[in-house]
């Protein structure tokens, strides 16, 4: 039998970051708590990424994961938008592996792939079945759902071959 592996799933953002904590045991997952990281938009750049950093830090200490998965950023038209988002990002993967956490990646079409079944579908459809396999998940925002969403798709592929190797 499986053991049960606490992960978080965290979907980066400079305004909001969401985090979400399951329990996975084999093909069973278990809501523990979810929630939105926000940073101050009148603060500096580098105030808001340690808002975002202090933030994640406590709900990896508070809830003591053992693994975390991160969503890819997505390339957009804005270039300075999507610099930032990745400097939000590297703070979503810094923390939980200074905390000693492997930490995976995934594209956002394979956690929507995961979820729903499918690689393009939308946000309504995500959150739907984020409660459909986690009856009791509350998030307190998309960013929290989202976050939850990584999780779930990190329970489901943190035994395939890939993972295993990119974790050596």
């Amino acid at each position: 039998m499986a053991d049960m592996i606490r992960i978080i799933g965290i979907d980066p953002g400079l305004r909001a970051t969401g985090w979400g904590i399951v329990d996975s045991l084999g093909n069973n997952l278990r809501f523990i708590a979810s929630g939105t990281i926000k940073s101050d938009a009148t603060l500096d750049l580098a105030s808001r990424l340690n808002q975002l950093y202090d933030g994640l830090e406590e709900v990896v200490h508070s809830y003591q994961p053992f693994e975390a998965a991160v969503e890819n950023t997505f390339v957009n038209k804005d270039a300075t938008a999507t610099l930032k988002l990745g400097q939000a990002r590297g703070i979503a993967m810094v923390v939980p592996a200074r905390a000693g956490l492997k930490v995976a990646e995934y594209a956002p079409n394979a956690v929507k792939k995961t979820v729903i079944g499918v690689g393009h579908g939308d946000k309504k459809q995500i959150h739907m079945m984020v409660r459909v396999l986690m009856p009791k998940a509350t998030f307190d925002s998309e960013h929290a759902a989202d976050a939850l969403a990584i999780a779930i798709c990190h329970s489901h592929h943190r035994t395939s071959m890939v993972y295993r190797i990119a974790a050596e």
